[in-house]
């Protein structure tokens, strides 16, 4: 009955509407989504389906084998010294330039945010350094934190192949092709969007942050100078690089080499779908530990437990979230909202990209999950692109490019809370310093794709 039907979407509309509301009021982010999950299960009769869905999910290799291994490598480098070392290295330019230290600062984040994948640890590993730099040149602590948010958030870990939001891309569009879609095919679709989406989003942001440090009570002159720049170890420097080397050079389009399938696959077991691909990321990472600890002999007693801290949390902090999202996601699609976002594209095909572009961003934005808004909704728009005739991978990477953004902007994403302690500052002051230039990049970068301009 057509009636019925109405009724169970207005009511799924207040239940999801009541997940924000718990979320703005405090309510941990895991609790209020599955809580909404179950309750947008139960308007059709059937829980089994959420049930199902976190039990798969969650003991689901395609996730935690990449992501924990990632940061583990993360928690790795931070043991190790090698992230500094990089930091380090790229952050000597700007010692000499202080008028593009904020845009710089934001590139550092971004390129240090390629290999090491995780934005927290990005946060982290910058923050030592930058953090020194920035408040000798008498900036506040409010655009430190900023600056550092953008950069480690906005998008880098898109270009690597290890990255878990590429990865859901591939598997979804494996499903479909009847292939093992690599994650490695997914990053030329990314670039022409993210490269535009950073020099926008970060030419707006100094702008905005310049006009707000004019206007703010003036910084006193710092007591104590920046340290003396230490002596970079290029050795230590490029480690951080060697997993991301390893995932471009062993396959296409490069086929530099190959690693046998038995390397990641028992000799005696079948490979499922693009559980290579999959493996073949944690196997870049454990080869990206083992360089760590070769160029810093001196700690490799500690590596093993900074390893699985750093799966540990990846776990707890991440592949939690990307659980209790598909369970939402599932949720949602039992009671026909992704239906009717489906029939709607079609009726209007020139939502399909702002839809594809916003809608995750809300999502992030509310969860301060960027992977968990990524798996949680880009199987939406997977059908209708296909009937659109447009590229399932460009509706990919601007789902990805989205949901980065809805992360950076989250008060509640790690990320923010990480940028927030390091410098003294409260995540929503973060947010909203953030929030303006990535939302008319955004804007922008879909407006120009809709003209045929990228």
């Amino acid at each position: 009955m057509p009636e019925l039907g109405l009724v169970i979407l207005l009511l799924a509309g207040l239940i999801i509407a009541g997940a924000v509301y718990a979320v703005a009021r405090g309510v941990d982010v895991r609790l209020a989504l599955l809580v909404a999950a179950f309750a947008l299960a139960g308007l059709k009769g059937d829980l089994a389906p959420i049930v199902v869905k976190f039990i798969a999910t969650f003991s689901d290799e395609q996730y935690v084998v990449p992501i924990c291994t990632a940061m583990g490598f993360a928690y790795v480098l931070r043991h190790t010294g090698c992230d500094q070392h990089l930091v380090r290295l790229l952050t000597k330019p700007l010692r000499s330039a202080r008028i593009f230290l904020i845009p710089g600062v934001v590139l550092v984040g971004f390129l240090v945010n390629i290999p090491v994948i995780s934005q927290t640890s990005t946060a982290v590993c910058i923050g030592a350094v930058v953090v020194p730099l920035m408040r000798a040149a008498r900036l506040s602590s409010v655009t430190i934190g900023a600056t550092i948010l953008l950069g480690a958030s906005i998008g880098g870990e898109l270009l690597n192949p290890g990255a878990p939001e590429l990865n859901t891309v591939a598997k979804r569009l494996s499903e479909d092709e009847q292939r093992v879609v690599s994650p490695k095919e997914v990053v030329p679709a990314v670039m022409p969007l993210l490269f535009p989406h950073l020099a926008i989003a970060t030419a707006i942001f100094w702008v905005l942050q310049l006009r707000a440090e004019r206007k703010a009570p003036a910084m006193p002159v710092p007591t104590v100078e920046v340290a003396p720049e230490s002596r970079v170890n290029l050795l230590r420097a490029v480690v951080p690089l060697v997993p991301l080397a390893l995932l471009f050079m062993a396959g296409p389009p490069l086929n530099v080499f190959r690693i046998p399938e038995h390397w990641v696959i028992p000799v005696d077991g079948v490979a499922k779908g693009s559980q290579y691909e999959t493996r073949l990321i944690g196997l870049a990472m454990l080869i990206g530990v083992l360089a760590a600890s070769l160029a810093n002999p001196w700690v490799v007693r500690g590596v093993p437990k900074a390893f699985f801290e750093g799966a540990g949390y990846a776990f707890a902090e991440v592949v939690s979230l990307i659980v209790i999202a598909s369970c939402f996601a599932e949720g949602v699609k039992i009671v026909g909202v992704a239906k009717l976002i489906g029939d709607g594209i079609q009726q209007v095909p020139g939502m399909l990209i702002p839809v594809a572009g916003f809608v995750p961003l809300a999502f992030a934005a509310l969860s301060g999950s960027g992977m968990a808004s990524t798996q949680g909704l880009y199987g939406f728009f997977v059908d209708p692109a296909r009937a659109l005739g447009v590229d399932p991978k460009e509706i990919g990477a601007f789902v990805s490019l989205g949901a980065a953004a809805g992360r950076t902007m989250s008060p509640v994403a790690a990320v923010a809370l990480m940028a927030a302690k390091l410098t003294g500052t409260n995540s929503f002051e973060l947010a909203r310093r953030v929030a303006p230039p990535l939302l008319i990049s955004m804007a922008i970068v879909i407006g120009l794709r809709l003209l045929h301009l990228l």
